[in-house]
């Protein structure tokens, strides 16, 4: 895969799994910070407040990642840490994945207890859509009107995406596009007479 794509979900999903009358409820949800992912969290255990256990693991970020496993009570290392090795199986990000556990009498050891969070967080990947995205960059640009056609016509060319433009004064735009093609979006941008770079930094795409 190139190094300017990555893959995630745009929806949550739920899955399942039961094992010795103990039943594993799965969600996989988008997530791009770890505020948001609190919220979720904080949200589940409202919903789901009769239930035992909610164990979690989050991955977020292409460049500077950001990742943790939960097991909210279950034996360490039996819960957080497999619903992660599945994140990470499935080559995701921007991803919080909850499965909350209700108790079935029946103890399952840690063992058991590996392959029950891990199934069932594999259970909400299967039925995901999971969809590509790329990693953008973004760059500023002011210029003089008389240039407008020939900065133009490179825009046309490369198909950067226009997140804002003003031609009132002098013409100020800016640009997005994938992190593969920045370097060839700024030299020949550079060619342009006039042409300042205002500013320019990374984005991913949202």
């Amino acid at each position: 895969m190139e190094d300017d794509i990555y893959k995630t979900i745009e929806e949550t999903y739920e899955g399942s799994f039961s094992e010795k009358r103990s039943k594993f409820v799965s969600l996989a949800i988008p997530v791009n910070s770890e505020e948001e992912v609190k919220s979720h969290l904080d949200e589940l255990r409202k919903i789901y407040y009769d239930a035992r256990h909610i164990c979690w693991a989050y991955h977020i970020g292409t460049d500077e990642v950001k990742f943790r496993a939960n097991d909210d009570g279950e034996p360490s290392g039996t819960a957080g840490r497999p619903i992660l090795g599945q994140i990470r199986s499935f080559e995701l990000t921007d991803i919080l994945i909850a499965v909350v556990r209700y108790f079935g009498g029946i103890k399952l050891g840690t063992g058991g207890l590996v392959v029950a969070y891990k199934a069932a967080a594999a259970n909400a990947l299967e039925q995901a859509v999971i969809v590509e995205k790329t990693i953008n960059e973004t760059v500023s640009i002011t210029f003089e009107y008389p240039f407008m056609n020939e900065v133009m016509r490179i825009v046309k060319e490369m198909e950067p995406t226009i997140l804002s433009q003003n031609f009132e004064m002098s013409c100020a735009m800016t640009l997005q596009i994938r992190r593969s093609q920045i370097e060839l979006l700024r030299n020949r941008l550079s060619k342009v007479q006039s042409l300042l770079f205002v500013d320019e930094h990374d984005d991913t795409e949202i």
